[in-house]
């Protein structure tokens, strides 16, 4: 009957979040003690941002958000694991889908090797941005959304394992979170932007 098919969905929909609950528990774990594996190499920044944005655009627009992206045309080349970045990336874009205020925009820049995602907060943000990157924490005691508060933890540790550094930036209701990585070397030794 009906309710029973609401109570098979429910429980459905909560043994996904707890599956991803526990991974993101171990991704973090071994991301923060720095037991995951770490394969750098010279990645085209450009490219996986443009790619990573381009899979969010439906769940953005779902959000009511429109997404500002300004990348360069010549590639931009990084040393880091494209899947560790890609993941990053991902929780970066995940919390913006969760906890930007609908009907704004979420720009997503791309300078020299900084990387930045900025958008407005849906609620008010009561947290520094140095306890918004630890554990289970989110930007206010109130969500009650699907989040678990891992995301940033998990993506800041990823930057460090690649050398790399997640500065966030709160003021008022702009929260920006700032992806500073390391310019790959050409065959000079010279820092490598295209």
């Amino acid at each position: 009957d009906s309710t029973a098919r609401e109570y098979v969905e429910v429980l459905d929909r909560q043994s996904k979040r707890l599956s991803k609950l526990t991974s993101d528990l171990i991704d973090a774990s071994k991301a923060s003690s720095g037991s995951m594996e770490v394969h750098l190499a010279r990645t085209d920044v450009t490219e996986l941002v443009r790619q990573s944005v381009g899979e969010y655009m439906e769940r953005l627009a779902a959000s009511g958000l429109t997404s500002v992206v300004n990348l360069p045309k010549e590639p931009v080349f990084c040393l880091a694991d494209g899947r560790l970045l890609w993941r990053a990336l991902d929780n970066l874009l995940s919390n913006v889908c969760k906890y930007a205020l609908s009907g704004t925009r979420v720009y997503v820049t791309l300078e020299g090797t900084c990387l930045t995602v900025r958008n407005i907060s849906r609620d008010p943000v009561t947290l520094s941005p140095e306890e918004l990157e630890e554990r289970f924490v989110r930007g206010d005691s109130s969500r009650s959304t699907e989040g678990s508060g891992l995301g940033l933890s998990i993506a800041s540790s990823l930057i460090r394992l690649m050398k790399g550094k997640l500065t966030l930036t709160v003021d008022g209701d702009l929260f920006k979170a700032s992806v500073l990585l390391q310019a790959a070397k050409d065959s000079s030794g010279e820092p490598a932007v295209s």
